[in-house]
């Protein structure tokens, strides 16, 4: 079932009720927006009923959202679309539009057709590319809506106007209070923006960041070694531009044969409704945090971040964690935080030896092609000194690596050409430590040739346990 069937359906199902279509769906109708997946309806009447009704003709599920204001959420069973329908709030349509959170979103249509209701004048501001509030209270009552203008402004590009933005400001306190579910729902909008720096700078100024983030504001000021043209908070948000544009168009930066590779790795879900390419982002704008606390300075006055890979890993999870995000999503980002570095001290070592390529892939392995490309991006936002050869040294290794990573990333670990248990039998050894190591020296000779056949393989470990130390 598309959007434009949901909406239908809806109709269909309370013909026979005073209702109207509000918010999103007559928002982005306005703005000659796609089909409607997200329909927010208000209505008269018994709103349990509506939504029990709906389900069944739309072979859905309702189940109830707020006890305490009377909402109901219907969802398609394939989660294609979704329809949220409202209670009247304040005894007239009118009423409710002025409970809303900004202009925009308090535009109305009769859910059977007609006229637009906007008392409020927010077509009029949607037009005009700004950003109101629908009322004095509106973030009051609610402090995540200081984050939603953030995600409006980013994702319909709306300029808050100077009201919007005070409130916002002082409002932004309340959003230590709000559920961490709801802050990083709104922050992934963000974050999947393709105006996601413009949007985290809003934040910062508005005091949102120090409340839910506030080791992306730490990084502000924090002066990098002469390599680098940026501080800290401003190289990282170059990284996250060098991320989106990469999503966009790979075949700038990397060349035609690995684009295609590259979109369909980036267009994988992965985790919390965020594909590949919005785990990239967020390893980007991770993937330095914890400069600021390993920040040192040598006896000659060089500035170093020592550990920061590693830190910055366990960083990146207690943040995402802290968000209530998920262990997936958490354990991929931190494995792009904790990897970063990896392939910057391969670049004096090309060409690269099949088995130092194999040591990078086994090393990174679940991550292997997208810090790959994080590495790419954050090597393009690094133009100090000597920037354009180390640049250029930088990506001839990543295209090599890129083409392994994506190889094994779509077919997986080679499997081996002997199993443990067989090659401690033949060796006579037991299971344990010493097993272990030969079955991933093999896995290496594998990889680089080195051996191609069980026979050979168990001849190679016959070799190595004859090297081994006394």
């Amino acid at each position: 079932m598309t959007g434009d069937d949901a909406l239908r359906i809806v109709r269909e199902a309370l013909d026979d009720r005073r209702a109207w279509v509000v918010g999103g769906a007559v928002r982005d109708g306005l703005r000659g927006g796609g089909p409607v997946t997200d329909v927010d309806v208000i209505m008269e009447g018994d709103v349990r009923s509506a939504a029990r009704t709906l389900a069944r003709l739309a072979g859905a599920a309702a189940f109830e959202l707020s006890g305490e204001f009377g909402a109901w959420r219907v969802v398609a069973r394939d989660h294609s679309w979704q329809a949220d329908l409202n209670p009247l709030r304040g005894g007239s349509l009118e009423a409710d539009l002025g409970l809303r959170d900004f202009t925009v979103n308090a535009i109305a249509r009769p859910l059977r057709g007609g006229a637009l209701i906007d008392p409020l004048g927010g077509a009029g501001d949607l037009a005009e590319g700004r950003l109101r509030l629908a009322g004095p209270d509106a973030l009051r009552e609610d402090p995540l809506r200081a984050l939603r203008l953030v995600r409006l402004s980013c994702e319909l590009g709306l300029e808050p106007d100077p009201r919007a933005s005070e409130a916002a400001r002082a409002s932004a306190s309340g959003l230590g209070g709000v559920a961490a579910e709801r802050v990083f729902g709104e922050l992934k909008r963000i974050v999947s923006s393709d105006r996601a720096v413009a949007g985290l700078e809003l934040a910062g100024r508005l005091g949102l960041t120090a409340v839910f983030l506030p080791e992306l504001d730490a990084l502000a000021g924090i002066e990098q070694s002469r390599f680098h043209h940026r501080d800290v908070q401003g190289h990282t948000f170059e990284v996250l531009s060098g991320a989106i544009a990469l999503e966009r168009d790979p075949v700038g930066l990397l060349g035609v044969e690995q684009a295609d590779g590259v979109r369909a790795l980036l267009a994988e879900p992965l985790a919390d409704d965020l594909t590949r390419g919005g785990a990239l982002r967020f390893g980007a704008l991770l993937h330095d945090i914890a400069k600021p606390p390993t920040r040192r300075l040598t006896a000659e006055g060089r500035v170093q971040f020592p550990g920061h890979d590693e830190v910055g890993a366990a960083m990146a999870r207690e943040i995402l964690g802290r968000l209530r995000a998920s262990e997936r999503l958490g354990a991929h980002v931190g494995g792009l935080v904790r990897e970063h570095l990896r392939l910057g001290f391969l670049v004096r070592e090309e060409p690269l030896p099949r088995r130092t390529i194999y040591r990078y892939l086994d090393a990174c392995d679940a991550v292997a092609a997208d810090v790959t490309l994080l590495s790419v991006v954050d090597r393009l936002a690094t133009r100090g000194e000597q920037a354009e050869p180390a640049i250029e040294r930088h990506l001839a290794v990543a295209r090599t690596l890129l083409a392994e990573a994506l190889r094994w990333h779509s077919a997986g670990r080679p499997a081996p050409l002997v199993r443990g248990d067989r090659l401690a039998g033949e060796l006579g050894i037991e299971p344990g430590p010493r097993l272990g190591g030969l079955l991933a020296s093999l896995a290496e000779a594998q990889f680089a040739g080195d051996a191609s056949t069980p026979e050979a393989a168990i001849g190679l470990a016959r070799q190595l346990i004859c090297n081994e130390p006394e």
